[in-house]
């Protein structure tokens, strides 16, 4: 961001005059969409974490054993995207830093290339993106006969009501969020009714990378909430994340659940000699 702010170059697309002097890279739309998705990458994977500390708190400290209950179970079924999501769309934020940066971005002149190389073992130490992906579909939604992901749905579902007695944008974006979380729920459902196993898990990782997005779009809703009307840069780009992550991230777990939802058998198929 700051090197965004400090150098210059091109300029704006309404402006072609030789003389005009150069523009600071954050003044061009492009580099403001990089920016704006490594904001709400980062903030929301943070979000999702203080979230799952909370809940590691309650499940040991509630008065009430139903609460400790309730924490737990939320936290068993949310571990598996803690440990994925930020592992994978935060390194996402890392590569377009690179790219915000030019070629630069792959010098050591600045520390981004640093972060990017230590970064990229998170999807490898944190369990391994595919074993968090079928510890998820394979083991945390079905529990309990499906306890854990009922109890998740409708605690998204509760922010889903409080953004509707809002209303205006957040009401939007939670009707957005209750057709994805219900989508998820079918899709769960049409994934286990294969009864086989093969194939209920062959595409689990997508599965882990659309219930992850639904889950971030829940914790942007909740941040837009927060934020609401109150007034400051703060708030105001807290909004505009949220706005971003809606329009241009939560559309991609569509075609993914379309996929899941077919029971799609390409993987599976694939035979070693084809490689």
């Amino acid at each position: 961001l700051h090197y965004a702010r400090e150098r210059t170059q091109g300029r704006p697309v309404t402006d072609k005059s030789p003389t005009s002097p150069p523009v600071a890279l954050v003044e061009h739309a492009d580099v403001r969409r990089m920016l704006l998705a490594q904001k709400a990458y980062v903030e929301g994977a943070l979000g999702l974490v203080l979230y799952c500390a909370r809940m590691v708190d309650e499940e040991k400290t509630a008065p009430d054993p139903g609460a400790r209950d309730r924490a737990h179970l939320l936290l068993e079924v949310l571990t598996p995207i803690a440990k994925s999501w930020p592992s994978q769309w935060c390194l996402v934020a890392n590569d377009l830093a690179i790219q915000v940066h030019g070629g630069y971005g792959y010098t050591r002149d600045y520390d981004v290339e640093q972060h990017y190389r230590d970064n990229r073992l998170n999807p490898i130490h944190e369990g391994t993106h595919g074993i968090q992906a079928l510890d998820l579909l394979g083991r945390k939604v079905v529990m309990g006969s499906g306890a854990g992901l009922r109890l998740l749905l409708e605690t998204i579902g509760a922010t889903v009501a409080r953004a509707r007695v809002r209303g205006g944008e957040s009401a939007q974006m939670g009707e957005a969020l209750q057709a994805a979380v219900r989508r998820v729920g079918e899709v769960t459902a049409t994934l286990w009714s294969a009864h086989d196993p093969a194939v209920t898990l062959a595409n689990a990782t997508v599965y882990l990378e659309a219930v992850g997005h639904v889950v971030l779009a829940w914790v942007w809703l909740e941040l837009h909430l927060v934020a609401a009307d109150r007034p400051g840069d703060l708030y105001d780009g807290k909004r505009q994340a949220a706005r971003y992550f809606y329009r241009y991230e939560l559309p991609r777990v569509q075609p993914q659940l379309d996929l899941l939802a077919s029971l799609d058998r390409t993987t599976l198929d694939m035979t070693d000699s084809w490689f």
